[in-house]
């Protein structure tokens, strides 16, 4: 440009120069101004830079167009409700035409009309970012009947890992549009009479389903164009409506067009299959599906309100991005929540790089206050950030507002973590399933509570995609419930089950003796941590009692927490007596206050000492009988429970095919570390889950 002006333009400028003779390396042309026909300016509207662009571009054979933009490229989807989408490095003209169709804001359809025959490449560009490569437009897709003559395969079982698909885009606004006539079976014209109303009244039909039969016909058109289009199938098929031999003519707002584009999709397997089970994991209801004749491109109707929802789980369905999981700390103050979300940042980048997951804390409350992520990345998965957003957060706890932002929540992975033991969060429980949002709760409170409220849970978790995990309930991150349910599940059938799943009171009678007094290992065992909040729960029984309630009613015993015979270590005054103070000094002061048993332990130590025998905390759960007792027992050294260590849980399943040796879980399970880590493998058994539905 330097030289052509240097030798040619300078002397007479660029208004007087004759640029026919003097014809200049760049032209600088107006691509959105203009004028029409009887020479009135005008604009060309939405993409009309681009458009001229690529006119111009053929008529001047030019060896490439760029369209400058302010992204880096065309993305996998829009970036604003993926967070996780980024540039598409190629693609063929007829699938960035397809994303165009489909609501791709970076591109326009006729845009890259001019560029085909030529095959003149179209490079979509960041003016902001320059030195990024962008997205490169060119070529063509194979044809179906190229396509019928190659091998189709599994598009999982590629060797290559290439992605059949290069985009997930979106219309929002959109209605459906519907015909129902049973007695239209074998009717010819139907169709004919349905587009041709539509054509007249000036409608554009984004997608269109018909059942074979024609007794019914759906179409997609934009929102604003619903009405018009329900007059005119109205007034079309006035005289059948009338006569009844057409059912109705309806139509729904609210929708949005949801649809995956790829060449890769002729030749592939799966890749429907994996489109819908991304929707439906992600709760979301398909109205109306439809694929173009191509095989580039399948779209379905959703309700609007999920589009975001919908546009993240096939985004992550085909890999295009981490299997996210969306977590809701409830109780995130507490040293069961502190040292859970430790374990996730120590491990948030093992999980990216190895597993491809990644755990996301969308929200966290205390008792009084709750923080929410304000943008799609969720808070940082950090003890100190997350205690300083909740000290700094105007919110207050609400349980109502949580729920909304949940299911607000456009991730189609939503899990709720209850590290409470409030019955108030229990109750939520059968909501937030209908919902489906994921649980785990390491609380015993809707598990071995109410009944009535346990089996409406547990029936909301059969009825709706969710899943509510309490592994850790029972023995911290021993996989004591997951045997059971392997062992039932598999056919065997459970008779007995013994053991000791008390780490704390394990810890109390194993290192009480005759020179360590009673009150004194339970003062210990509360400087370790391992006891509960207030460790009455512990000395009563209530806590082991609880166990035994689900353990019980794992294996389909009708049972409640009363009809639980037991042993309580803690005098009736101690039990009733109103302490002051937060958990510390209440443990602290039961702890002095037990000193009045110590005699009695001694006595029974002694006793048990006599016949070469130890004390040990012992539940039994009897099928047969349908009972269950938690008792204070002197075992000798042939029970399994003799060697237990400090604190140690212990779970014997005496079954149908184990009944000449009980099958054992057994090993530590008190403090807030292993209780941690019994949550965390459920929720890396959830993220497994949510992506398996992705393979």
């Amino acid at each position: 440009m330097a030289t052509w002006w240097n030798k040619e333009g300078k002397d007479k400028g660029f208004h007087d120069i004759d640029y026919s003779k003097n014809c200049p390396p760049i032209l600088v042309v107006t691509g959105f101004v203009a004028t029409n026909s009887e020479g009135v300016p005008t604009t060309l509207k939405r993409s009309g830079s681009d458009y001229s662009a690529t006119i111009f571009g053929k008529l001047l054979s030019a060896g490439r167009v760029t369209m400058w933009k302010n992204t880096d490229g065309v993305y996998t989807a829009d970036p604003r409700r993926v967070p996780e989408a980024f540039p598409i490095a190629s693609l063929k003209y007829d699938e960035a035409m397809e994303l165009a169709y489909f609501g791709a804001q970076v591109l326009h359809p006729s845009a890259m009309t001019p560029c085909i025959d030529d095959n003149i490449p179209v490079y979509v560009r960041n003016i902001f970012n320059p030195s990024f490569k962008g997205t490169i437009i060119q070529g063509r897709s194979a044809n179906l009947k190229d396509v019928a003559d190659d091998e189709v395969t599994l598009w999982r079982s590629s060797t290559t890992g290439e992605i059949p698909i290069k985009g997930i885009t979106s219309i929002d606004k959109a209605a459906l549009v519907n015909l129902e006539g049973a007695s239209l079976i074998g009717g010819t014209n139907v169709a004919e009479r349905f587009m041709a109303a539509m054509s007249d009244a000036d409608i554009t039909v984004l997608m269109i389903t018909q059942a074979s039969s024609e007794s019914s016909i759906c179409i997609a058109v934009p929102e604003n164009q619903a009405d018009r289009a329900l007059m005119a199938l109205e007034s079309a098929f006035e005289l059948e409506l009338a006569r009844s031999t057409v059912n109705s003519v309806s139509m729904h707002k609210g929708m949005a067009v949801v649809a995956i584009v790829g060449e890769g999709m002729a030749m592939n397997l799966g890749v429907t299959a994996t489109f819908m089970s991304a929707l439906a994991n992600a709760n979301v209801n398909i109205r109306l599906i439809a694929q173009g004749s191509s095989e580039r491109q399948v779209a379905v109707v959703v309700d609007g309100q999920d589009t975001s929802r919908a546009l993240r789980a096939v985004h992550m369905a085909f890999t295009l991005s981490t299997t996210t999981t969306g977590v809701y700390l409830v109780g995130s103050s507490g040293r069961l929540g502190q040292e859970l979300i430790t374990q996730l940042e120590a491990q948030k980048d093992f999980l990216e790089k190895e597993l491809n997951i990644a755990i996301q804390i969308n929200g966290a409350t205390t008792s009084s206050k709750m923080a929410l992520s304000s943008s799609g990345k969720g808070l940082e998965v950090s003890n100190s950030v997350i205690q300083n957003e909740l000290e700094e957060s105007p919110m207050e706890m609400d349980l109502n507002l949580l729920t909304e932002a949940m299911e607000a929540d456009v991730n189609p992975h939503r899990v709720v973590i209850d590290c409470t033991s409030s019955e108030e969060v229990g109750d939520y429980y059968e909501q937030w399933l209908a919902k489906g949002i994921n649980i785990i709760c390491p609380s015993k409170a809707v598990a071995s509570g109410d009944r009535a409220r346990y089996d409406r849970v547990c029936q909301a978790e059969r009825k709706n995609a969710a899943q509510w995990q309490y592994e850790s309930s029972v023995g911290a991150a021993l996989p004591i419930l997951t045997t059971l349910r392997d062992l039932l599940q598999t056919g065997d059938k459970v008779e007995r089950i013994v053991g000791s799943a008390s780490g704390t009171m394990a810890y109390c009678l194993r290192t009480h003796s005759l020179e360590v007094p009673f009150s004194e290992a339970i003062k210990n065992v509360i400087d370790l941590g391992f006891a509960e909040p207030d460790i009455r729960e512990d000395l009563s029984g209530e806590d082991l009692r609880r166990k035994v309630v689900i353990l019980a009613r794992e294996i389909g015993m009708d049972i409640n927490l009363e009809d639980v015979e037991f042993d309580s270590f803690l005098p009736e005054g101690l039990l009733k007596k109103d302490y002051k103070g937060d958990s510390d000094a209440i443990c602290a002061a039961v702890a002095d206050d037990m000193k009045e048993v110590d005699e009695l332990m001694d006595e029974k130590l002694k006793a048990a000492l006599a016949e070469d025998k130890v004390l040990r905390y012992k539940f039994e759960i009897d099928a047969k009988e349908n009972t269950a007792k938690v008792v204070l027992a002197a075992v000798d050294k042939m029970d399994p429970l003799y060697r237990l260590k400090l604190n140690e849980n212990l779970v014997a399943f005496h079954t149908g095919r184990y009944n000449t040796a009980p099958l054992i879980v057994k090993g530590s399970a008190a403090g807030a570390d292993l209780a941690a880590a019994g949550i965390f493998a459920d929720l890396l058994r959830l993220s497994r889950a949510f992506k398996s539905t992705q393979q």
